[in-house]
């Protein structure tokens, strides 16, 4: 999976969000906010190919975080990512 052309990562009054832009997404009108994690394996992501396992890696590169809680943290941010519409296969 990847992440969905036509968005874009913004600083907004010091919160980092990520934006819809251009035609692929004119039927998008929401903001979503990110976190500084978020925000580091969104900019790590971009124009990559990646799994759950990926994602995990950079997390535990990162970060101090076992394993299998980098696994489970990565699989939430995918599902909630997917579910939002900011993936795609």
């Amino acid at each position: 999976m990847k992440l969905r052309k036509g968005f874009a990562l913004r600083e907004i009054c010091t919160v980092h969000v990520v934006v819809p832009e251009g035609i692929e997404v004119i039927d998008f009108n929401k903001l979503i906010s990110l976190n500084g994690s978020a925000k580091y394996l969104w900019e790590a992501l971009q124009g990559k190919d990646f799994t759950v396992q990926d994602v995990a890696k950079l997390l535990t590169d990162k970060y101090e975080v076992a394993e299998e809680t980098a696994k489970a943290d990565a699989a939430a941010l995918i599902a909630k990512w997917t579910a939002i519409g900011l993936t795609e296969e």
